[in-house]
């Protein structure tokens, strides 16, 4: 993801138009497991029935898909869009970047992310090899290539995090997928998520090496629901309406997760089976919850890694008030 200067970005964050009479709200949204509660929001328009309800029924959701977590970001940053459902590296960087003039919202779930390679002889991290190619969605910054670098620092220390920078390669996931497949390609192990890992490990040639659970006893909200200060200021109702909807949205897939998968194939058409999606919805690391968890770590490691010029003192810094009166971190 490419950033202006930060007086930039944070002067285009401030100045933005979006106005407190604002009929269409948009989110930007991606199709992988770890957005499921923003899927149940739009199925069953939750953020319209929570505005209804705080005295706003003329407020609309309108859901715009995007690739990947860079392409989200850039939209709020441009003005596209209103909300934004990314992972909580990406809106770690603009939270700093803008000097907090982007904020959370509130979390929105975490998926467990595994570490999958073909190769037979890598058994944990240490096996990993010069000749070894492990791919993430984006070098330095995704959640995959930081939860690596946590790893390594956890294993090696300090001096340890980058390790692994020269055998890491940026391609996307459905790329990634189908390198890992193909015994040829020189791209032989995958730092990936669902639906994207469960597909490859149908093959049994590929096996899993690291899973992110493993770096704290706290399971990870890693995909984070963020705005810009201006509209947050000038929108209440909408800011109140997402809290709520999401904590329904979550109470659904808590309370019933094979209507959840069922929901999320429906959505997605994922070529996947609802005993499947259900594994990876029970799995040790998958965490369904507004409040945020496990979050003020990762941020404070990238600082102290140099990935973000700023870091937060207390998780609270991260995200707008409404939701700091909860038991998050």
């Amino acid at each position: 993801m490419k950033f202006k200067t930060a007086g930039v970005i944070a002067t285009m964050v401030l100045t933005m138009a979006s106005s407190a009479l604002a009929q269409d709200i948009r989110f930007a949204k991606q199709l992988q497991m770890n957005n499921l509660p923003s899927m149940v929001m739009e199925e069953q328009k939750l953020f319209e029935k929570h505005a209804a309800e705080l005295g706003q029924p003329d407020l609309k959701a309108q859901w715009i898909t995007f690739a990947n977590g860079g392409a989200t970001t850039d939209a709020l940053i441009s003005g596209n869009v209103e909300f934004v459902s990314a992972g909580l590296t990406n809106f770690a960087i603009l939270w700093s970047r803008t000097k907090g003039n982007v904020k959370g919202v509130a979390g929105v779930a975490g998926i467990s992310l595994p570490l999958l390679t073909r190769n037979p002889e890598v058994k944990s991290l240490k096996d990993f090899t010069e000749n070894d190619r492990i791919a993430v969605p984006t070098v330095k910054v995704s959640n995959q290539a930081v939860m690596l670098s946590m790893a390594l620092e956890k294993l090696y220390g300090e001096e340890g995090r980058t390790k692994l920078d020269t055998q890491t390669v940026q391609l996307s996931h459905s790329d990634s997928l189908q390198a890992l497949l193909n015994p040829k390609h020189e791209v032989n192990a995958h730092f990936s998520t669902p639906p994207y890992s469960v597909l490859e490990l149908r093959d049994p040639k590929v096996h899993k090496v690291f899973d992110s659970a493993e770096l704290s006893d706290v399971p990870l909200v890693s995909n984070i629901m963020f705005s810009t200060t201006a509209f947050h200021d000038a929108n209440p109702v909408a800011i109140k309406a997402l809290i709520a909807a999401l904590d329904e949205a979550n109470a659904f897939i808590n309370k019933d997760k094979k209507a959840a998968a069922e929901l999320y194939l429906k959505v997605s058409g994922d070529k996947l089976s609802v005993d499947e999606v259900m594994e990876v919805l029970n799995q040790k690391g998958s965490v369904f919850s507004a409040t945020p968890q496990g979050t003020l770590p990762v941020v404070q490691f990238m600082h102290r890694a140099g990935i973000i010029p700023s870091g937060p003192e207390k998780w609270e810094d991260l995200y707008f008030p409404e939701i700091t009166g909860r038991q998050g971190s």
